[in-house]
């Protein structure tokens, strides 16, 4: 057993004034801590140090035989193990029987870790999680990761049987640092085909020793072996003040610019030349190769791996690698391969061979979805980051580190099938990935062109109740919605299709919806207003979405600059506030209004907290409920003391009713967290005041192009979510991920005054008045409304009378005026007349017109507004 206060190299110094003090308890290699991991800072300035792995090929480049070395070493003490030892180098051949291990590397760091533990494991199946969507390739099963950037994994095997054997598993990781992803793993597998071994493997354990236990008894609660194997074990002692020595660090060094190189000793656009004698900065020559690939070969583990794929790619490399450097403007000089996020294993390899063919010095790394804090000091780990939008998916960003101009004279970027390399990202960065390698070296772009499995069958409508299966032997999962999906029975099979995450990013919110996009539910505003009079449920069928003209739009995008900060502190404030029960809640949004709130909750606690925590949108309905359903699934998956329900305001606080009646006896907590109660009904909220949260002021374009969520029997049934509409043809009008990004960027501007709030308003009375129901029964007696439903009090539901209702009046409060343009628009366009009354609790408050009354103005005392924008 060793203890430092860090590795003896440059990086001593950062270890040091982080305060960071590891202790290596096993070392297999005898190389230290500091030969498999360096250390950097994260972006957020709220959470501090990264151990960022010298071996993987990730975030640092490297020899590729090293990267593959590492996993076969790994691979090792996988053989050693009790029950595993007969797959050693002798089992090994072209005829070895499959009958090895299923092995899992998690996506997007270990994919290519995980491939080559399988490489070590004759006679192995291999299979990695991801992250990225297939159309009409369902996931199989899916479970978070809660401390990861992007917490969500998808498992879509081409062949779902291979997870229903007994064979044994091991799960293959980078680093385990406490360990919960891989125990939320087996707790998923198991529960989805038991069997009785599980292995984890990672190159570094760093797990505490309370975490240690944790495997132990779920080893003992589920009846099985549980083995951990690491190239090194060790634990890292964190100080509380951690953030606050960073926060001084990143005051004391500047980013290494991209265009700079800090090894040449020459200042940015110096004019150096690279061996080439391509001028440094200018616009280099790309090339672009399309690889000869059998269509039946994967590209990969996303779908499933075999030894025999294996042997079809050993055969495949050199003819690959030859093609690549005849492409290379200095084929023995320095090469970069670069992969692409989850594409990591056949690039690596590719690296491999070209380095093997005598191509000179080449080193591999892939580009990576996970933010770094570059910092232009010796011994940090990371000292200069290229970010562009991720070549999978352009409406997110990804990074590629340590790229500078000078270092490499070519770089090859390989990507698989539908990957877009040089595609522009929207906002933030006018450049690809591509168009920025270029000003560092001459770049070649080969393309990996491998089939995906064929679509499976859509799932079949539900049958009718009386012929659904039912009880303990019935399950469900998913079909290509995105979750494996457990209903009222924990083993049911019928199929369900969901939603997914909308138009949202897939890390920010699952939506436990059923899919009823292909559904006729629209009906149009006055038919259903008159149905719903007569009797007829608001969730049986929806309303035309509204299609805001160009003027409507101009007013909500003012308003989103002149509330956003506002949205941010509230967010802030209720999050906090959620955080003195719950330090790791699990988000539970009321769809659709509360979705966007919980996304920006979740947002927060990454910002602030540096903690990426779970987040499921699920429908509850007036006179309906709660999608219990949904609930069980949540409760299945997560400790029920966590979940937290997520609403975006309060009116007459239905919603706060529903809950309580719904979740009573379930050992639930009810209680609901709102960005805004003017009602004064809840406890957990952001502010009291009756002010615009913008995304009130659409419909489905700022909520992830969901519609109102739907219970419909003929649609719906026992064991199936509530529904909803995935609405794909508003995509170019959609604001969704716009809403949440404008918000998330007031967050550092409104840190200080959120930790200076929350606590005063935790030490406050917050006890409910409900006073907003005092005021709605108010109203109805005064304009002779003869049922409370029909007056929807704040801004919020006044929005929502407006866009989807058959509106009467609408009521405003004089000194609100200013803060209610888009209200006072909606109004005037529809011929809704405007009433201004001193005596609102709200902002403003929307009348449903009762079925067959005249719009007369009655009400003595007050002074009418006609409708104007």
């Amino acid at each position: 057993m060793t203890t430092t206060a860090g590795p003896a190299t440059d990086a001593g110094w950062l270890w040091s004034e982080l305060g960071l003090v590891a202790e290596v308890t096993t070392d297999i290699d005898g190389g230290g801590l500091d030969a498999l991991v360096g250390l950097a800072l994260r972006r957020n300035p709220r959470r501090a140090h990264l151990l960022v792995s010298r071996v993987l090929g990730k975030h640092l480049p490297v020899d590729p035989a090293t990267a593959l070395a590492a996993g076969a070493r790994l691979a090792a003490q996988v053989r050693r193990l009790p029950g595993l030892t007969a797959l050693g180098p002798a089992a090994a051949g072209q005829g070895a029987v499959e009958d090895g291990p299923l092995v899992i590397g998690y996506c997007e760091t270990a994919t290519a870790l995980g491939h080559a533990v399988a490489d070590g494991l004759p006679g192995s199946h291999y299979l990695h999680t991801t992250r990225r969507d297939t159309p009409g390739v369902p996931p199989v099963l899916e479970f978070t990761e809660s401390h990861s950037h992007a917490s969500f994994h998808w498992l879509v095997p081409r062949d779902p049987a291979i997870l229903h054997d007994t064979r044994p598993i091991v799960l293959v990781d980078d680093e385990l640092s406490t360990g919960r992803t891989a125990l939320g793993t087996i707790r998923s597998l198991h529960a989805h085909a038991p069997r009785g071994h599980y292995v984890v493997a990672a190159l570094v354990d760093a797990r505490p020793a309370l975490a240690q236990v944790a495997f132990a008894e779920l080893a003992a609660e589920l009846a099985v072996r549980i083995d951990v194997v690491s190239l090194i074990a060790a634990t890292v002692a964190v100080p509380p003040d951690i953030a606050e020595r960073a926060a001084r660090i990143r005051a004391r060094f500047a980013p290494l610019p991209p265009d700079a190189d800090p090894d040449a000793g020459s200042s940015p656009g110096s004019g150096r030349e690279s061996e080439s004698g391509l001028a440094l900065g200018s616009s280099s020559p790309v090339r672009r190769l399309s690889a000869s690939w059998p269509a039946d070969l994967p590209d990969g583990g996303r779908f499933g791996w075999s030894s025999r794929d294996g042997r079809r790619l050993d055969a495949l490399l050199d003819p690959l690698a030859a093609t690549v450097r005849a492409a290379l403007i200095v084929p023995s000089g320095r090469t970069l391969v670069l992969g692409t996020e989850e594409f990591m294993y056949v690039p690596m390899r590719i690296a491999r061979a070209l380095a093997r063919g005598g191509a000179g010095d080449v080193r591999y790394q892939s580009t990576t979805r996970s933010p770094v804090h570059p910092l232009d000091a010796d011994g940090c780990a990371i000292r200069s980051a290229l970010t562009f939008p991720a070549p999978d998916d352009p409406r997110r960003v990804s990074h590629v580190y340590n790229v500078r101009p000078g270092r490499y004279d070519d770089i090859v970027v390989i990507v698989d099938a539908g990957v877009d390399a040089s595609a522009p990202i929207p906002v933030a960065d006018p450049s690809g990935l591509v168009a920025q390698l270029r000003a560092h070296a001459p770049v070649t772009v080969l393309t990996i062109a491998a089939q995906p499995p064929a679509p499976r069958p859509a799932a079949p409508p539900p049958p009718p109740a009386a012929a659904r299966p039912t009880g303990p032997d019935t399950a469900a999962t998913s079909a290509d919605g995105g979750l494996p999906l457990r209903g009222q029975n924990a083993s049911m099979t019928t199929p369900v299709r969901t939603i997914g995450s909308g138009s949202y990013d897939p890390a920010d919110v699952t939506f436990l919806l059923t899919d009823l996009s292909d559904v006729d539910l629209e009906r149009p505003t006055e038919d259903r207003e008159e149905a719903m009079q007569a009797g007829r449920h608001y969730s049986e069928d929806l309303p035309v979405e509204y299609q805001p003209d160009d003027s409507y739009l101009r007013l909500y995008h003012q308003a989103l600059e002149r509330s956003a900060r506002r949205v941010a502190l509230a967010t802030g404030v209720v999050a906090e506030l959620v955080r003195v029960t719950k330090p790791e809640p699990v988000l539970v949004s009321i769809a659709r209004a509360g979705t966007p709130v919980g996304i920006l909750m979740r947002r927060w606690y990454v910002f602030r907290h540096g903690l990426d925590v779970p987040h499921h949108a699920i429908s509850v309905i007036k006179d309906r409920g709660v999608d219990m359903n949904a609930v069980r699934h949540l409760t299945d998956r997560f400790d029920r003391a966590a979940l937290q329900f997520v609403d975006g305001w309060t009116g007459k606080g239905v919603m706060t009713r529903v809950l309580t009646e719904a979740l009573a006896g379930l050992g639930l907590d009810d209680t609901l967290a709102v960005l805004a109660d003017p009602a004064r009904c809840v406890s957990l909220y952001g502010t009291r005041d009756d002010f615009l949260i913008p995304s009130a002021c659409l419909n489905s374009t700022v909520s992830g192009l969901v519609s109102r969520t739907v219970l419909n029997a003929e649609h719906i049934g026992p064991d199936d979510f509530h529904g909803a509409k995935f609405y794909r043809d508003l995509a170019p009008h959609d604001l969704s991920r716009h809403f949440i990004e404008t918000v998330a960027a007031q967050f550092d501007a409104v840190a200080d005054e959120v930790d200076a709030a929350w606590p005063a308003l935790w030490a406050a009375d917050r006890t409910p008045t409900w006073e907003g129901w005092a005021a709605v029964e108010r109203i109805a007696a005064d304009y002779d409304i003869p049922d409370v439903v029909m007056v929807k009090p704040g801004v919020g539901e006044a929005t929502r009378v407006l866009l989807r209702r058959v509106p009467w009046r609408i009521l405003v409060a004089p000194d609100r005026l200013d803060e209610l343009a888009h209200v006072l628009a909606l109004a005037a366009d529809r011929g809704v007349p405007v009433e201004e009354r001193a005596d609102l609790p709200f902002s403003c408050v929307g009348l449903v017109r009762p079925l067959g009354a005249t719009p007369t103005f009655h009400t003595p005392g007050a002074r009418w507004r006609p409708p104007t924008t």
